[in-house]
């Protein structure tokens, strides 16, 4: 009895390309966010163990002083100082921790920011300039595909990674300060868990993924595009166009014959090119456009999931996005027509 094939559907060809990103650019997509937190972690115990330290040996010699009144951290005792604070020293003390764990969880981020920079810049040179794209042009899989499976790694698969290795190191940074409180007579529910919110960051944190795939796009397309282009150097390419474009216009003042200032085009040219992978970003230009004051309940508040969704009615996004889905067409029409380099 024959056996029979049946052919692949367009779907499960783009899950296996995607399948196929995340193993080849694992190191990037899962490794580095990961280190990324332990290493936050691990910084922070150290910082805390240090500082911890140093206040028991000042109140050893007599050298700390509270208000001008001694305190002795050995004899420090929270539980006591949990049945004194008042409501609202407490929410302040909420939104500390909030805005600690929201700086806790900014490395695996800041690691993303590089990686899906130059995994952009690499995706579409690299097969040309070892010929691999010979291989891959050989196999029944078409020119959009492929080049849509590196738009989703770069924009949702290692988001994703990142976003969870995130809340994976606030929550370890939870317990670090969880056990600081333990062990000088504190109780971390009343102290830690209760006046902070982790959920509602890793909610936060979760619901950004699709804000910073769209504000992102223009910056990958921009990138995929270099390098479906450059015969070599695309990193020069993709940095210093966008840059001598700025420079240009910064010299020659041509913004101001559109009544608009230079700073403008470096804010949303420039930067929408090259910032775009750098999660958060959009909360800087919210931020910058409001005139609301910048304190620390505003920034915390910004992480919570409703507000981190009113992005999506910027106007900026969705015109970057436009010009990224246009950036993205001319590469698959440029890896159409590729040859060797």
């Amino acid at each position: 009895m024959n056996a029979v094939n049946h052919p692949v559907s367009p779907a499960g060809t783009l899950r296996w390309l995607l399948k196929r990103e995340y193993w080849e650019n694992r190191g990037g997509f899962l490794y580095a966010p990961v280190i990324a937190g332990i290493v936050s972690l691990l910084m922070s115990g150290i910082g805390i163990g240090l500082g911890l330290f140093a206040l028991h040996r000042a109140a050893r010699d007599g050298g700390l002083h509270i208000d001008g009144e001694d305190v002795n951290i050995n004899g420090l005792d929270l539980g006591l100082l949990t049945r004194q604070i008042s409501a609202k020293d407490m929410a302040d003390l909420g939104n500390g921790l909030d805005l600690t764990l929201i700086l806790s969880s900014t490395w695996p981020f800041l690691v993303l920011a590089f990686v899906v920079f130059f995994y952009c810049l690499g995706a579409l040179y690299d097969d040309r300039r070892d010929r691999s794209i010979l291989f891959w042009k050989s196999l029944p899989l078409s020119d959009t595909q492929t080049v849509l499976s590196k738009v989703l790694s770069a924009l949702i698969v290692a988001p994703l990674v990142a976003t969870l290795a995130a809340i994976a190191t606030m929550f370890g940074f939870l317990l670090i300060i969880s056990l600081v409180a333990l062990t000088h007579g504190g109780s971390p529910t009343t102290l830690i868990w209760g006046p902070a919110s982790p959920l509602t960051l890793s909610a936060g944190l979760l619901a950004a993924i699709p804000v910073y795939a769209l504000w992102a796009l223009p910056t990958a397309g921009w990138l995929l595009l270099c390098s479906a282009w450059a015969k070599s150097k695309p990193f020069l390419w993709a940095v210093m166009l966008p840059l001598f474009a700025g420079i240009i216009v910064s010299t020659t003042k041509v913004m101001h014959l559109f009544d608009m200032s230079t700073g403008w085009f470096w804010q949303h040219i420039v930067g929408r090119l090259l910032l775009g992978t750098v999660p958060g970003v959009d909360l800087l230009y919210r931020l910058g456009a409001s005139d609301e004051h910048k304190s620390l309940d505003t920034i915390v508040s910004l992480m919570n999931p409703a507000q981190q969704l009113k992005s999506l009615a910027m106007p900026d996004l969705w015109i970057g996005a436009a010009f990224g889905v246009a950036f993205i067409f001319i590469a698959i029409r440029l890896r159409r027509r590729a040859g060797e380099i």
